[in-house]
């Protein structure tokens, strides 16, 4: 690939190898479980995360769209990534984030230069940038991460 994709894809990496540790080896209930006052949880962060990473490689690189979240009504429910990972057992989060960063991966093998462009365009016209996206999706996974953190050790005190 390319010197600097490959640094990007590394921290990405680390970034997806924390959520799995972090939320990794639970049930259903400890992955639903809350930190009240808020109301996320580490299930609903996992189908999130596999959304994220459908919308950015596949919706906004590639112009493509995974059949799980074309269905979604967003309008009913703005934030249902989150909210129906508790109709999901832990099997089936687990293997829909599996899926959505192997199809991420994919992508950027495709053409893994630095400055190749979205085929959608940002609101202004101009388009994202392969960088721009493992970039940000770096950023997306360490404010999870953070929050994972927070909530497992609530569930059942791992930290670390």
């Amino acid at each position: 690939m390319n010197d600097e994709i490959d640094s990007l894809v590394a921290f990405l990496d680390e970034q997806r190898a924390i959520l799995r540790r972090k939320a990794g080896g639970l049930d259903g209930d400890a992955l639903q479980r809350t930190l009240p006052p808020s109301d996320l949880t580490l299930g609903g962060m996992v189908k999130h995360l596999a959304f994220v990473e459908d919308w950015w490689f596949g919706r906004v690189l590639r112009d493509q769209q995974a059949e799980l979240w074309a269905g979604v009504d967003w309008d009913a429910d703005n934030d249902w990534d989150w909210h129906s990972a508790a109709d999901d057992s832990p099997e089936q989060l687990w293997a829909l984030w599996d899926d959505a960063v192997a199809r991420s991966r994919a992508a950027v093998a495709d053409d893994p230069r630095p400055e190749r462009e979205s085929a959608r365009p940002r609101r202004d016209g101009t388009s994202f940038t392969l960088r721009w996206i493992l970039t940000h999706m770096i950023q997306e996974y360490a404010r999870h991460n953070g929050h994972a953190d927070l909530i497992r050790q609530s569930v059942d005190g791992s930290v670390g």
